[in-house]
């Protein structure tokens, strides 16, 4: 079964490497041809190990590639040891298998003479997820702080509008916004975060009417108030191992977790392309790699603009 969970995940970045065929201004396809020509295999290799030792690997990494380029851009900050970005409530969750995952991969790269200091930490994690491996060239952030993720990140409570206008900023469509949000398929989310739609959702209602009642109560099973708040669960109810568009058939039957999560088929002006993706795999994971590209492209780093840390946790 692990071994059939990690094809699938692979196969979604051997998609991704097939369909992000575009590149933008100072970002190129083979930028370390000449200076570390190996560095995609070598992170390939190392990524694979990393999988192979835990499935969380795959969730963690996505996400975290996510949160560091929706704070300050693609530029690796998110990576910087404490002060820094990590410390904001909103990438506390971050789980640390994916800071593991670059770690290693760049322990792996700098093994090699020909490489070592030669590769971003921000390239590296960019091939890490593969999502974007063909957008080579960035460089790596000179600034991480706690203050710059504020109002940065989507919000578990988000409406279609504040979801609308967050994505907006990075050039990002309505379309690119809910084809992102299906990265959902993967990953966990902490009991407090949706806690309020099973427990108190108005005066009214304890419970979000827009939950399914069945599910509602097994996360009430799940997540007892006064829970731990150390305690997880998945995010996708149905094949929480997958990377496939079950998220979104999860959303017609009023499974989304977060009302952010919901609120993409409760709302008329979205409800369209969610039945589009939950009819048709392709057509979602085309859309996810054509946004997911031009979400790589946000913000980065390139020439003079950044630098090359020899440690992804402390500037140079």
């Amino acid at each position: 079964m692990e071994k059939k969970t990690n094809q699938t995940i692979f196969s979604i970045f051997s998609l991704l490497l097939l369909f992000s065929s575009c590149v933008s201004a100072q970002l190129r396809t083979g930028f370390y041809q000449n200076s570390c020509p190996n560095v995609e295999s070598i992170v390939r290799n190392a990524v694979r190990q990393k999988f192979q030792q835990t499935f969380v690997t795959a969730p963690a990494t996505l996400r975290l590639f996510f949160h560091d380029c929706f704070v300050r851009g693609c530029d690796a900050s998110i990576l910087i040891a404490s002060p820094s970005e990590k410390d904001h409530p909103d990438d506390m969750s971050l789980a640390g298998d994916g800071f593991d995952t670059v770690v290693k991969a760049k322990q792996a790269v700098d093994r090699d003479p020909k490489c070592r200091n030669k590769v971003s930490c921000a390239d590296i994690l960019a091939l890490a997820t593969r999502e974007v491996v063909v957008l080579l060239g960035r460089r790596d952030g000179r600034l991480s702080t706690k203050a710059s993720v504020q109002n940065n990140l989507p919000q578990p409570g988000f409406n279609l509008n504040q979801l609308n206008a967050m994505f907006n900023r990075h050039g990002l469509s309505q379309t690119d916004m809910i084809a992102l949000s299906g990265a959902h398929t993967l990953g966990f989310a902490h009991c407090g975060k949706f806690s309020n739609r099973i427990y108190n959702f108005s005066p009214r209602t304890r419970i979000d009417p827009s939950l399914n009642s069945g599910y509602a109560l097994q996360l009430r099973q799940m997540c007892p108030q006064r829970v731990d708040p150390r305690i997880a669960i998945n995010m996708d109810p149905t094949t929480p191992r997958t990377f496939d568009n079950a998220y979104f058939k999860n959303l017609q039957q009023g499974k989304g977790l977060f009302t952010s999560d919901q609120v993409l088929f409760t709302d008329q002006r979205s409800r369209a392309t969610v039945n589009s993706f939950a009819n048709s795999e392709t057509a979602f994971r085309q859309a996810f790699v054509s946004a997911i590209t031009k979400l790589g492209r946000v913000g980065v780093k390139t020439g003079n603009a950044g630098e090359i840390r020899r440690d992804c946790s402390r500037f140079n």
